[in-house]
């Protein structure tokens, strides 16, 4: 009975940590660290930089001492004759052994290969790209997360005004359930009331399974858990107005960034096609033996002269018909091109910003716009409410300004999410994504 007892509690501790497990308050800071740090774009992103060091490593190796060891053992069958004249008479004499076998290591040193040395620029440019390039990975799933985050909040909210308007009509709907009841309502204002709390159970549901839906991409953005259940702190949607006085150059964005060191990777290439018109000399040694005899090389008749050999070899590049020539303008046009692209970045950012402050401008009027409706349509409500009460209005006039209501919430809750994400587009043109990590 005491083990049965130990495991009950066992079993409840652990439910009870799977569920504290659950219930994750999600800030958008956690969001996004967790996006970083799971999500397959950034994993893979890292991989890319990890693996740039690894061609440098490569490229590396060129430039260094190439050590190789062969060998061989070969078997005549029949060995070759060659027929000499001495003096009018021909005779043949067979050149060679039965066996030959030959051990050989050779060393070859680059001492002038300007591609080599191209290459090795190039390597570590690299590097440099796919910094940059995981840098635009993060920066991109931090956009695209707390765009998705803010879209859920806004749901939230729509589905606490249709709560609450559900809430004030149920209540109505009792109210008026009892004057039916004592004869002093007609029944139809009831119907009509049911029919709006139906209306509203519908739309509830409805922003409810659009909830899940987004919440399970806003999980699946980041990396999370399908079935950990999330919860928003309520200060989600505070703004700061001061962000549109900020000031941003696109120049330092990430995307310039990148295109700039795209650039310098395609004129490192041209440089590598011009170096194909430079000779190239190198170092090359060996040192071996050339065994013969007549047995086996192990315990027969066997001989092992020793070869060795230093010397320079020298490449001059004379003519190529012009395929060089060729490549070498490729690789120009590759420059002038991504040099347009980077123009027309340049100018696709700067419109993007702009865009962004005058969006933020708009929303800023129109949350301030829609937060007075909001509490002229809550007053109006009021108002109806206690004249409905009091049978100074009628039931289409409280139905009216109960969706007047609702109505206002929603329109304050579209324009606030409409201020995130431009506030999102302005923090970006002044590359300061990171800093929704480090808040």
């Amino acid at each position: 009975m005491k083990t049965i007892k130990t495991i009950a509690v066992l079993l409840c501790s652990i439910f009870a940590g799977n569920y504290l497990y659950g219930q994750e308050v999600l800030t958008l800071q956690k969001a996004v660290k967790f996006a970083l740090e799971n999500k397959a774009e950034a994993k893979k992103s890292k991989l890319e930089l990890e693996n740039a060091q690894y061609q440098i490593d490569e490229v590396r190796s060129g430039a260094l001492p190439q050590i190789t060891a062969s060998g061989s053992l070969k078997y005549n069958a029949i060995i070759p004759e060659m027929a000499i004249d001495l003096g009018g008479e021909v005779i043949t004499a067979k050149m060679g052994q039965p066996w030959n076998s030959a051990g050989m290591v050779s060393l070859n040193q680059q001492l002038f290969n300007q591609s080599l040395f191209t290459g090795l620029k190039a390597a570590k440019t690299t590097k440099e790209f796919y910094q940059i390039n995981v840098q635009l990975t993060e920066e991109q799933l931090i956009e695209k997360v707390s765009n998705s985050y803010y879209d859920i909040f806004q749901t939230q909210l729509q589905l606490e005004t249709i709560q609450a308007n559900l809430d004030n009509t149920i209540k109505t709907k009792n109210v008026v359930d009892g004057l039916v009841q004592a004869g002093l309502q007609k029944k139809i204002d009831l119907d009509r009331l049911m029919v709006a709390i139906n209306n509203l159970e519908s739309q509830k549901q409805q922003v409810l399974n659009e909830l899940q839906l987004k919440e399970n991409a806003l999980k699946f953005a980041i990396g999370m858990p399908i079935e950990m259940d999330v919860e928003l702190p309520k200060e989600t949607f505070d703004i700061d107005a001061s962000i549109v006085l900020e000031s941003s150059d696109v120049s330092m964005r990430t995307e310039v960034l990148l295109s700039e060191k795209q650039i310098e990777l395609y004129e490192l290439n041209k440089t590598s096609k011009v170096a194909d018109l430079y000779p190239k000399l190198s170092l090359g040694a060996d040192f071996g033996f050339n065994g013969f005899g007549q047995g086996f090389p192990i315990g027969g008749d066997f001989m092992w002269p020793k070869t060795s050999s230093i010397g320079l070899n020298l490449s001059i590049p004379i003519f190529s018909g012009g395929f060089t020539r060729s490549k070498i303008n490729q690789a120009d046009i590759q420059i002038r091109q991504a040099r347009v692209d980077l123009e027309d970045t340049k100018l696709g950012l700067s419109l993007a910003n702009e865009n962004a402050k005058s969006q933020i401008k708009n929303s800023l009027l129109v949350v301030n716009s829609n937060r007075s409706n909001v509490s002229l349509a809550k007053e109006v409500l009021s108002d109806t409410e206690n004249n409905y009460k009091n049978g100074l209005a009628n039931l289409t006039e409280l139905l009216d300004a109960e969706k007047a209501f609702a109505d206002a919430q929603n329109n304050l809750n579209t324009s606030l999410l409409n201020f995130k994400v431009a506030e999102i587009q302005l923090i970006k043109a002044k590359g300061n994504l990171k800093s929704l990590v480090n808040e």
